[in-house]
């Protein structure tokens, strides 16, 4: 039984903001209903409320758009910015991350689109991003819900390690398997790894169910768990549901949402906090984008990147070549270009309220409040 928590409430290019990134989206006219054919027991409902036969159905916040069913990656983390691998590590946003949040908050607000209810992870870089989000959409008062089944994939001996570094030591496609392939999971983490789950507070009822390492399909199997008896649930009761993850998280859940193949899901990326908006059936099937065809930025979806395929497309191929391409020695997260962008992108949305600048504890520090306590300038 999955218990649920309620919380109380990289480079972007500049040619994402010249091509309208934050202008107001199309208004939607109808939405798609979903028939509510599913009831929880009251251990499972986000909302505790016990079943009843004569239950009416959900009535939306979401009136005004089609869509049912919306991912959208964190925004920069300390170690996002550093080109290193993650996995449960919880490191927190970057003053850029907050900047993409804020972004993707309103791109969301400008869409038209509202929320019943909001799932993520148990890390704080996932948790502050939903909160900025929701910051920007004036839906603070909707539920979060936060399990560790929608944290991002255990990289095991991988976590903390550089990962150009990787890349130059093992290769490019081995350390491509690593991050994408469906079931080949990287070296197991040590039981006295320095970044050890085992470490963190928060997983000490839970010890015996932390992976030493995990695949695509490892990640899967958990994310699957918490779809089937909480996600979809909601959905069928005619919800609107936000779900803020982690990329590899995030990619086990659309992989099966969209039925790709084990053998293709290796070159399916996700870029950060742009959202993906999906309409879906009443068998919680993806229905086709209005023009009919897969998104353009992977070739995979038919969900709509509402930051446009062809910025997500440029972002994905950043992401690219801040990874793999070891002729590039610059840190593409960071740099003049990136200083152009963030000025750009302030002065596009304002400045932030006082509880959005405020930092996250350790994002001062040169490992996120990892390992060591150096601070940065």
């Amino acid at each position: 039984m999955i218990t649920l928590t309620p919380l109380k409430s990289t480079q972007y290019t500049t040619s994402l903001f010249q091509r309208g990134l934050l202008q107001s989206h199309k208004s939607f006219s109808s939405i798609t209903p979903l028939a509510n054919n599913h009831k929880r027991s009251k251990e499972e409902s986000p909302n505790n409320h016990p079943p009843s036969k004569n239950k009416r159905h959900f009535t939306s916040l979401n009136c005004n758009t089609p869509f049912t069913l919306c991912f959208v990656r964190h925004g920069q983390s300390t170690w996002n910015r550093d080109n290193r691998f993650i996995g449960w590590t919880d490191t927190p946003l970057t003053e850029d991350g907050v900047l993409e949040a804020r972004i993707a908050g309103q791109m969301l607000q400008k869409s038209g689109i509202l929320f019943d209810e909001v799932h993520t992870s148990l890390l704080r870089r996932s948790i502050r991003t939903t909160n900025l989000i929701l910051m920007e959409m004036g839906q603070e008062y909707i539920p979060v819900y936060k399990n560790w089944r929608l944290n991002e994939r255990n990289y095991g001996d991988l976590v903390g390690h550089h990962k150009k570094e990787m890349v130059k030591k093992h290769g490019v496609e081995q350390v491509k398997r690593w991050r994408r392939s469906y079931d080949e999971p990287p070296p197991a983490m040590a039981d006295d790894h320095k970044y050890h789950p085992a470490l963190d507070p928060r997983y000490r009822d839970m010890l015996n169910k932390i992976p030493k390492s995990e695949s695509l399909k490892c990640t899967m199997e958990r994310s699957s768990v918490y779809w089937d008896n909480i996600i979809a649930p909601s959905l069928k009761q005619e919800k609107t549901v936000l779900i803020v993850g982690h990329e590899n998280n995030l990619r086990s859940l659309i992989m099966r949402l969209e039925g790709i193949p084990k053998e293709d899901v290796i070159n399916l990326c996700l870029p950060r906090a742009v959202p993906l908006a999906y309409r879906l059936d009443e068998n919680l099937k993806p229905l086709d984008r209005a023009d009919g065809q897969l998104d353009e930025a992977t070739g995979f979806l038919r969900g709509e990147w509402l930051g446009g395929d062809t910025a997500v497309k440029e972002i994905l191929e950043r992401d690219r070549k801040q990874v793999y391409d070891t002729s590039i020695e610059e840190c593409l997260e960071t740099g003049s270009s990136r200083d152009k962008w963030r000025t750009w992108m302030e002065f596009a949305i304002g400045k932030p309220q006082p509880e959005m600048v405020a930092k996250s504890a350790g994002s001062c520090l040169e490992d996120g409040g990892m390992g060591t306590s150096k601070r940065v300038a």
